[in-house]
């Protein structure tokens, strides 16, 4: 391995090291010290291991203090907040992560699932609200499970909002080519299902594919704990204390879920991955089934008027169905968003009617072009 490259995995060992250690100091809540101590005590340790391995290399080489850089990032935590600091590490244990798996599966050897332990922890510190940090939550690395009722309705709101808009725009675009209303039905009932039929096809992988990684996570805290259980017991101490109890209790409740190895591997998985053992993630079949009548639901408003009536009049009725429902759409945004129901619900009004002049107008082009 290359002398420079490994120096360069020391330093960065040495500064985490003096990050976790430096924010410790600052924190007034003993849990969340005790476990950003624990933290820095880790890195140490690892800074040791990468020691030992330039040492083979430069047998005289000292340990290094902590660099400029983590000094600055330290100094403007002090000024802006330690969001960023927190931010760092959390990148950089994702990195340690990736690294130590690629180098396991190089060499040959299986990811036992400890990789991403330490990761954890320090993002469940973050969302401790007891730490000396401002700015929001880091985005997840692994999933976290969301309200039932949340995510359904976003997914209605924008399923039915994205038909509404995508066959408004196809139906607009063919009328103003001047096409005949059989030809504007037939283009309508194609886009309705061609965009259902993918909107479904889509979250069907989605879902699935999220159902099969969660599988594989818990097969490895599976094989894990059963490799290791005491090391994975104590690294759950460290997640619970992270978020706010005291070592008494993390300990106690710990020890209470390690009783056996079904609610121990309940417990990490819950913990650690932040999934419902239950669920794994919700149905493939009926994300699909539920995406492609929403997005059919939103797609047939702006297309219905064309089987009524014929020409002008039936264009004129789409307009308004489709200014009905995207009003409509956008006061079911409110739900998510908490805005005015006046001003989102007539921003969605604007953008789909930009959207229905500009393929009418283009429509309209084309046709008098063919003609």
């Amino acid at each position: 391995m290359d002398l420079n490259k490994l120096k360069g995995q020391l330093q960065t060992e040495v500064d985490t090291a003096f990050l976790y250690d430096s924010i410790a100091a600052i924190q007034s809540d003993e849990n969340l010290s005790r476990v950003l101590q624990s933290l820095a005590e880790i890195e140490k340790g690892h800074a040791q291991h990468m020691l030992h391995k330039v040492h083979e290399f430069e047998p005289n080489y000292p340990i290094p203090k902590a660099s400029s850089r983590a000094k600055f990032q330290l100094k403007l935590g002090k000024i802006f907040g330690y969001s960023s600091i927190i931010s760092s590490l959390s990148n950089i244990e994702k990195q340690f992560a990736v690294n130590s798996i690629k180098n396991k599966i190089q060499n040959g050897e299986k990811p036992n699932g400890f990789e991403h332990n330490h990761l954890n922890i320090i993002e469940a510190v973050n969302n401790n609200k007891a730490l000396n940090v401002s700015g929001g939550l880091l985005s997840k690395f692994e999933s976290r499970h969301k309200s039932v009722g949340g995510n359904a309705l976003r997914a209605a709101v924008l399923g039915s909002s994205d038909g509404l808009l995508s066959n408004m725009s196809l139906v607009m675009g063919v009328a103003g080519a001047a096409v005949d209303n059989k030809g504007i039905l037939l283009t309508g009932i194609a886009g309705l299902l061609a965009g259902a039929i993918s909107m479904a096809l889509g979250e069907w992988l989605s879902v699935q594919s999220s159902r099969e990684l969660n599988q594989r996570q818990i097969e490895l805290e599976t094989e894990e704990l059963e490799a290791s259980p005491e090391e994975e017991k104590k690294e759950l101490v460290l997640l619970y204390q992270a978020k706010g109890m005291n070592a008494e209790e993390a300990q106690k409740l710990a020890d209470k879920a390690f009783e056996n190895p079904e609610t121990a591997i309940d417990a990490i998985i819950t913990e650690e991955l932040g999934i419902d053992k239950e669920e794994l993630g919700g149905s493939a079949w009926e994300a699909a089934i539920a995406s492609f009548i929403l997005f059919a639901a939103g797609a047939i408003i702006p297309l219905y008027p064309f089987m009524i009536l014929d020409g002008q009049n039936a264009v004129l009725l789409s307009i308004a169905s489709s200014i009905v429902g995207l009003f409509g759409i956008g006061a079911a945004i409110t739900l998510l968003t908490g805005k005015s129901i006046l001003f989102s619900g007539f921003r969605q009004v604007a953008f789909g009617l930009v959207a229905a002049a500009f393929t009418y107008g283009i429509g309209h082009l084309i046709g008098v072009s063919l003609a």
